[in-house]
Parts: structure tokens; sequence; C-alpha cells
């Protein structure tokens, strides 16, 4: 655990704290819990995907040949790349290396802008073939008719996946500023490990995405 023992008169300090140590220890038991009740959630949708994939498994074997499974391993390499740079950021807050949290934090955030470009070129893509989800799935290359019920878990997952890639987005460029203006050394960097912990989860849940939805076979 970080040694934030001698920070106790920090600016950063809350009042309703005794010290640094408890105020980092509280914030992350608290994303900690965020965190279980996100696990959750998706944990609910995989159930959901599991349902599904059981009733008509020919359909989410031919319905995945239409996802771009290159691009899929490239966002891929590109949010595990993102989670290495933010445990960098917080590995260079430790080492009071002030530069380096900003490089690694840009990184990661330019890393995050990729996927979500590449998430974009994708979704417009089906769109153009009328591939939308639920009542409005107009795609006719796919000879089943349930077809839209695979695209509909697609869309539902991967967008919900991505809304929060947009969220530690926010979050990135929050902590790029603060650490531009030298808010965070080794005394001081609980955002920064609190915001890689929210991160950590964005890339492990689209790890469980890709197969499932990329790779069935």
């Amino acid at each position: 655990m970080a040694n934030h023992s001698s920070s106790t008169h920090s600016k950063f300090l809350q009042h309703h704290f005794v010290d640094a140590e408890q105020q980092f220890d509280s914030a992350k038991m608290g994303m900690w819990v965020f965190l279980v009740t996100e696990i959750l959630f998706f944990g609910g949708l995989f159930a959901a995907y599991i349902v599904y994939r059981l009733w008509y498994p020919e359909l989410f074997t031919l319905a995945s040949e239409e996802l771009n499974t290159l691009w899929g391993g490239v966002n891929t390499v590109v949010l595990i790349g993102s989670s290495l740079t933010v445990a960098m950021a917080i590995k260079s807050a430790q080492l009071n290396q002030k530069k380096n949290i900003a490089i690694n934090l840009g990184i990661t955030l330019a890393l995050a802008a990729v996927f979500m470009v590449i998430k974009y070129f994708e979704w417009t893509h089906k769109f153009h073939l009328g591939i939308f989800p639920g009542e409005f799935y107009a795609f006719e290359g796919i000879d089943h008719p349930k077809a839209n019920v695979f695209f509909s878990l697609y869309y539902l997952m991967t967008g919900l996946h991505g809304i929060h890639v947009v969220i530690g987005i926010g979050l990135m460029i929050w902590l790029l500023l603060r650490s531009m203006k030298g808010h965070f050394d080794s005394e001081y960097y609980t955002p920064v490990e609190i915001t890689g912990l929210y991160w950590h989860l964005v890339d492990i849940i689209w790890i469980f995405l890709f197969p499932l939805f990329y790779l069935i076979d």
C-alpha cells in the first residue's frame, strides 16, 4: 500500500478524515464496492447472452461472422495497452516522477480514443448494411428469423461498455489536467489509483466481450 502517512497536512486531505492514509483506504474501498456492483450488472447481461446462445447456437455462430475479428482484436490490444499505461502512471506517481504521470495518462487517453474511433467505424458500417437492433433490423444476409437477437445483445453490451470507456476518457482528461498542475506525487495519487481500478475493469469486461461476440466457433 502506498505511503501516505507523511501527507497528513496535505492540501488534498479532506477535513473528515484523520489522515491521508485513511482517506486513501476509504476511497479505495468505495471504488471496490462500486466495481462489485458493475460486475453484478454486467454479470446479468452475460447470463442473458448465455441463455440466448443456448437457445440459438447456430444463429450466434452465423451472426458472429458479420463482426470484424481483426478490428475487434486490435481494440483488445489497444485496451490492454491502455491498462498497462495506467499502471505505469500509478507507478510513476509512487516514484514521484511527475512528468511521467502526465505522459502515461496522455497515452492512456489516446488509446481510449483509438478504441472508440474503431468502434464508431464498426457500428456505422453495420448500420450501413441495415444491421440495427431489435425491430429495426433490416439486414437480409443472415438466413435466420431471430437474427436481430444476436445484434441486439451486441449493441446493448458493447454500447454499455462504450459508455464506460467514454466516462473513463472524461476521468483521464481530469487526471491529466491535474497532473499537469503538479497535483500528484508520491504522497498523494489517490485519484490516479482509483481511476486505474475503474479502467482495469473496463479492460476486463472487453476481454470477455471480444471472444463471446467475435470468436464464436
